[in-house]
């Protein structure tokens, strides 16, 4: 499983609008509405916010990893959003993020969105592809980037 499986140019938002936590959800939310890849928004905007109860997915680092599962898709789900102002979302390190990776999977799904978030989580750990994304002028690019930083993972020993 590659990450531009289950990411796709249409929900790949390069200037985010929104500047705190559950709007930025709900901005990445409406892309994902338009192109038909999730059923009812509200309650997937909901089970977010309560997997965020739990503890915040702001990672630091300017990271946001939020994920849920949900009856409200059928396969593992993807948005990402990149934000030059920083979202207000409670990290850990108590700095705004620029990039935010929504993950939703299938109630039914046993590790499939695990293994997701562990291969977005390896991809971020580095500084420079962390960049990278942050300056991607276009979707096209963002997902050029996440598909070549991949590879490189990949074809290490």
């Amino acid at each position: 499983m590659k990450i531009v499986d289950f990411l796709t140019e249409d929900s790949v938002v390069i200037d985010m609008k929104s500047t705190e936590k559950e709007s930025s959800l709900d901005e990445l939310l409406s892309v994902l509405e338009k192109s038909g890849r999730i059923k009812n928004r509200k309650k997937i905007l909901e089970a977010l916010l309560e997997r965020e109860k739990l503890g915040s997915t702001g990672i630091g680092q300017g990271i946001a990893v939020p994920h849920a599962k949900t009856d409200q898709v059928e396969n593992l789900v993807g948005a990402l959003g990149i934000s030059q102002k920083g979202v207000q979302f409670e990290a850990l390190d108590g700095e705004p993020v620029n990039i935010i990776f929504l993950v939703l999977a299938p109630s039914s799904a046993t590790g499939i969105h695990l293994k997701a978030l562990a291969k977005i989580a390896r991809l971020l750990k580095d500084r420079v592809f962390r960049q990278s994304l942050r300056t991607a002028p276009t979707p096209a690019e963002a997902l050029k980037i996440i598909a070549e930083d991949e590879e490189k993972l990949n074809s290490l020993p």
